[in-house]
């Protein structure tokens, strides 16, 4: 079950944590109301400037008064996109149909979409429980939280450009990152370093952007932890293309 909003409390910016989930998953089965173009605008920026999407959201805060979108066109395309990568590491390195279809229900309901609300889930908790800025019980600012669609959104920008990198790039450089010996090793390292890295750069930038939140340095937190395991890794052999290839196909 997603997370609900307290009852009986009520903000601008965010105690409605759910009120507008039931029309944004009733807008999947509805192509016409996704903004297709604007879904891939901004996929375009998450990979090359971040922040620009993140202003807008500021912007989208302003003119619909919710941080979240309202539009499930993001992960609509993000699942159809994760469906087509998986489907040609099938064709490439699969074995059977009933395996490739295991693999790609797989790639986007366990990986991204599970995985995906888990996470945000976590986020979620964290942010309204543990970095919220304090209000002077005497003011009369508006207490504001963190929606939870908001949560699953930041995690959707983040995911994208790791797809592009451990699913689109790492599929076209996989034989080269299958082969044994420490170049592999290196290379293979050095992008799931990159593609981690970034994503959890991305969730920093998507918290970093509510007013209403600090210590949100909180979110770069694990880049320390895959700096640490980087070298050990290396050390170690370890090849992370290799080992994930493995789950999949053995």
């Amino acid at each position: 079950m997603l997370p609900m909003a307290s009852r009986g409390r009520a903000s601008s910016g965010g105690y409605r944590n759910n009120s507008h989930l039931p029309q944004y998953l009733r807008r999947i089965v509805k192509y016409q109301q996704m903004d297709m173009e604007y879904t891939f605008w901004q996929m375009f920026h998450l990979c090359t400037s971040p922040k620009v999407v993140y202003q807008q959201t500021k912007y989208h805060k302003q003119t619909k008064n919710q941080w979240a979108r309202d539009d499930p066109a993001f992960v609509v395309i993000c699942s159809f996109l994760l469906a087509v990568a998986a489907s040609a590491f099938c064709a490439a390195y699969g074995h059977s149909v009933a395996q490739a279809t295991f693999t790609v229900v797989s790639v986007v309901v366990m990986h991204f979409l599970l995985a995906g609300i888990s996470l945000a889930s976590i986020c979620w908790f964290l942010s309204n429980h543990y970095l919220r800025e304090e209000i002077a019980v005497h003011t009369h600012v508006v207490e504001q939280r963190v929606e939870w669609l908001y949560a699953f959104d930041v995690h959707c920008n983040s995911y994208f450009p790791l797809f592009v990198v451990l699913y689109v790039l790492q599929y076209f450089l996989s034989p080269l990152l299958l082969a044994h010996g420490f170049l592999s090793t290196l290379l293979s390292n050095m992008l799931y370093f990159a593609a981690l890295s970034y994503y959890h750069y991305l969730n920093f930038l998507g918290y970093d952007v509510l007013p209403f939140l600090e210590r949100t340095t909180f979110f770069l937190y694990p880049i320390g932890l895959l700096v640490i395991l980087f070298p050990i890794s290396l050390l170690a052999g370890f090849n992370p293309t290799r080992f994930a290839m493995s789950l999949y196909f053995g």
